[in-house]
């Protein structure tokens, strides 16, 4: 791959807050900016706020209306919202139509 490629790329993924640069010097120097994320993770995660339009509830009601979820699942679920809301992590009622 030519010199112009790989700069070209970098471009790219500096723009994309891929990487970071730091052009203090004549020549530049790239770092990751999020080396835990793996690059698949990032592109699952572009890919749901693009087909979501960044809406949790959209991707949430999509994922449970998808398939059938079972009653662990769905405790766990339940449990998970619980602790987000900040409250306790006790066992929750299920409701299940």
């Amino acid at each position: 791959m030519g010199h112009t490629t790989v700069l070209k790329l970098m471009q790219i993924m500096f723009e994309k807050r891929l990487v970071t640069r730091d052009d203090s010097q004549r020549s530049h120097v790239y770092k990751a900016r999020q080396q835990e994320q793996t690059p698949q993770q990032m592109l699952v995660t572009d890919l749901l706020i693009r087909a979501f339009g960044g809406s949790t509830e959209k991707r949430v009601m999509q994922t449970l209306s998808a398939k059938k979820a079972s009653k662990e699942e769905l405790a766990e679920i339940r449990r998970l919202l619980n602790e987000l809301e900040g409250g306790t992590t006790r066992a929750i009622p299920l409701k299940l139509s």
